[in-house]
C-alpha cells in the first residue's frame, strides 16, 4: 500500500446508518501521483462501511499517466472501483456528470482527486443527509489550505452566488458533496456549472434540504491546480445564467422580453423625438447618428424578445429530450455488473439493500 501523505486519520462510522448503497464519484485530470494515495485514502475511510459501496472513478481526457494508474489500481483492488475513461478533456463538470450517470448508489458523494478532500468526511456527511432527510450535505472547508490569492476572489464569489441564487452556502467551490441520488440525477449540468450544483438542486428542491458541513481540507502535495484566474469570468458569465434558469425557465420571455421591451422603447422614444423635429419643425434628419442609434436599439429590443428567447428554450429541449450528454466515453469503461460493490465485512447478502 502506498501510504498517503495525508494526516493519519480513524474512519468515524456513525452508529446507525439507515439502509443505502453509496456511489463516490472523483473526476480526475493529470493526477497520476495522486490515484493510488487517493484509493488508499477512500478504503481506509470505508472499510468498516456497514453498507454496500463503490468507487467511480473519471479520467478526463489526462494526458500523463492517470489512465494507466487508474486501470492498474482498479484492477488491484476489485471490481467496486470502475474507472469510467472519456475520450478527450471535456472539463470537470462533464467529467462529474459522466460519474453520476455511471453511479448506481442511492446516495452519490463527489470529491476532488487532489488529496486535497479527505474521504473520512464522507461517513459523517452522509449521516446527516440521512437521518436529516436531505437531499444535500455540503463541504465547508472551513480552514481551507490555500494561498490568499485563491481564498479571496473565491469568497467574493461564495457571496455574489449566495446573493443572487438565494442558497446561502459558505462554500460553493468545495466539491466534497454528498447527494440523495435520486435527486442529484434529476438535473443535468453543462458548462462550468459543477460550481452551482447547490442552486441547480434548487429548482428541484427546496433550500431547506440543503445544508453544509465543516470538512477537512489539506494543502496540495502532488500536481498541480487545474485552476487558474481565468475561471473567475467563467464563473460570472456561469451566474447570470443560473439567475436567469432559476428565476425564469418556465417564463423566459419575462427576462428577455424586458431587456427587449427597455430597449424598444429606448429606441422609439429617440425615433418619436426625430419624428417632431420633422414633422413640426421642418429640419432634416436623414444624415442624424441619433436616427441610426434609434433604429439600433428597436431592432435589438425586437431581437432579444425573439431569438434569446428562442436560443435558450431550444438548448434546453437539445440537452433534456434528446438524450445528447456533455461527455463521451468509451465503451470499454462503461459501467459494470450490478453486483460489484464492495460489500460490509460479513458480506450477507440479505444486508444489501
Amino acid at each position: 500500500m502506498n501510504l498517503s501523505p495525508l494526516p493519519p486519520s480513524e474512519p468515524q462510522i456513525p452508529a446507525s446508518l439507515p439502509r443505502h448503497t453509496l456511489s463516490v464519484i472523483v473526476p480526475m485530470y493529470n493526477e497520476a501521483e495522486n490515484v493510488e494515495p487517493l484509493l488508499d485514502r477512500i478504503h481506509l475511510a470505508l472499510e468498516p462501511y456497514p453498507w454496500p459501496w463503490e468507487v467511480v472513478l473519471v479520467d478526463d481526457g489526462s494526458t500523463d499517466a492517470t489512465p494507466s494508474e487508474l486501470k492498474r489500481c482498479a484492477a488491484i483492488r476489485g471490481p467496486h472501483v470502475r474507472v469510467i475513461q472519456l475520450r478527450r478533456n471535456f472539463k470537470q463538470t462533464a467529467a462529474m456528470q459522466a460519474g453520476i450517470d455511471a453511479a448506481r448508489g442511492s446516495v452519490i458523494a463527489t470529491l476532488d482527486g487532489d488529496l486535497q478532500n479527505d474521504p473520512i468526511d464522507i461517513p459523517r456527511m452522509v449521516g446527516r443527509l440521512l437521518d436529516e432527510d436531505l437531499d444535500l450535505v455540503a463541504g465547508w472547508r472551513k480552514d481551507r489550505q490555500d494561498n490568499q490569492l485563491r481564498k479571496i476572489p473565491s469568497r467574493i464569489a461564495n457571496r455574489l452566488i449566495a446573493r443572487m441564487t438565494g442558497v446561502h452556502l459558505r462554500d460553493y467551490g468545495c466539491s466534497l458533496k454528498v447527494f440523495r441520488g435520486s435527486t442529484i440525477k434529476s438535473v443535468r449540468l453543462y458548462g462550468e456549472m459543477h460550481r452551482f450544483i447547490p442552486a441547480w438542486l434548487a429548482t428541484v428542491t427546496t433550500p431547506r434540504r440543503i445544508a453544509q458541513e465543516v470538512v477537512t481540507h489539506h494543502a496540495r502535495v502532488f500536481g498541480q491546480s487545474k485552476y487558474g484566474i481565468s475561471r473567475t469570468f467563467r464563473v460570472v458569465l456561469d451566474l447570470i445564467f443560473v439567475y436567469f434558469f432559476m428565476r425564469y425557465r418556465t417564463r423566459p420571455g419575462h427576462f428577455f422580453g424586458g431587456i427587449g421591451i427597455a430597449l424598444g422603447a429606448l429606441g422609439g422614444l429617440i425615433l418619436a423625438y426625430l419624428a417632431g423635429i420633422k414633422f413640426f419643425l421642418g429640419e432634416s434628419i436623414g444624415t442624424r447618428p441619433l436616427l441610426f442609434g434609434g433604429l439600433f436599439l428597436v431592432i435589438a429590443g425586437v431581437q432579444m424578445v425573439t431569438s434569446g428567447v428562442l436560443a435558450e428554450l431550444l438548448a434546453r429541449v437539445y440537452y433534456e429530450f434528446s438524450g445528447t450528454h456533455a461527455y463521451l466515453a468509451d465503451e470499454a469503461s462503461s459501467p459494470g455488473k450490478d453486483e460489484c460493490w464492495h460489500l460490509p465485512a460479513s458480506g450477507k447478502e440479505d444486508e444489501k439493500p
